[in-house]
């Protein structure tokens, strides 16, 4: 069954309850002194409530009510987060420079909302040593604490030895964040224009393109995406 509003000259039964443009109750009219009224404001009749006994109709601008509706959805899409499930592998025997490095990368990720399966990756005897996956991550989880959390411990599976960690901070609030940091970034810009192009371009490169720098390592993959509507979290 259509749930399509009835507009004007496609309603069909003999009296409405009518409801007003600013929302006032006109009360029960028949079909034809409706239609009267929508003409003598220039407005549509729109039928709301078919179910209801009269049928309720309301006199309203049909065309910026869909206008107005449109870019509630757009707005609402728009603040849509979508949580990102990336994993990181390590070895067991990893260096501290290369520690340091994918340490730095978990951090960027847990900043920015986003869920990380902590990967460590067995060859050979290491397999024997499971202990080392372990204790190495227990100390990355250490190293993170202030910013995520142990959201599923550690398990072997198979070669590897697995660890999810979650965002203490929601992705919603992290994008959030990053509006008003760009919005920040865009104030001072406007407000010193001498500031050179390539300080400028730096500043991007330090923030907006660590994805592609760390994807060509090979140890950081996109598991999962989760679309989460902010709007429905805000309101629960």
């Amino acid at each position: 069954m259509s749930t399509e509003p009835r507009i004007n000259d496609r309603i069909r039964v003999p009296e409405v309850r009518l409801v007003g443009p600013s929302g006032e109750q006109v009360g029960i009219v028949p079909l034809a002194k409706a239609l009267e009224l929508a003409q003598e404001y220039d407005l549509d009749l729109v039928e709301v409530a078919a179910s209801a006994r009269p049928p309720v109709c309301k006199l309203m601008d049909y065309g910026k009510f869909k206008y107005e509706s449109a870019m509630k959805a757009r707005e609402a899409r728009k603040n849509q987060a979508h949580t990102v499930i990336k994993e990181m592998k390590l070895r067991p025997k990893i260096d501290p420079h290369d520690y340091d490095t994918k340490k730095g990368h978990v951090v960027r990720f847990l900043k920015q909302g986003d869920k990380v399966k902590i990967t460590i990756m067995f060859r050979g005897r290491e397999q024997s040593r499971p202990e080392l996956g372990y204790r190495l991550l227990q100390r990355l989880a250490t190293d993170v604490e202030d910013l995520g959390f142990v959201e599923s411990n550690p398990k072997q599976d198979g070669r590897n030895m697995i660890m999810v960690l979650g965002p203490h901070k929601k992705k919603t609030e992290a994008m959030a964040e990053a509006r008003e940091a760009q919005a920040v970034r865009k104030a001072e810009a406007k407000a010193n224009p001498g500031k050179s192009q390539n300080a400028a371009e730096s500043e991007f490169d330090d923030e907006g393109s660590v994805d592609e720098e760390i994807v060509d390592e090979g140890d950081v993959t996109e598991v999962e995406t989760v679309e989460a509507p902010a709007e429905a979290r805000a309101d629960a």
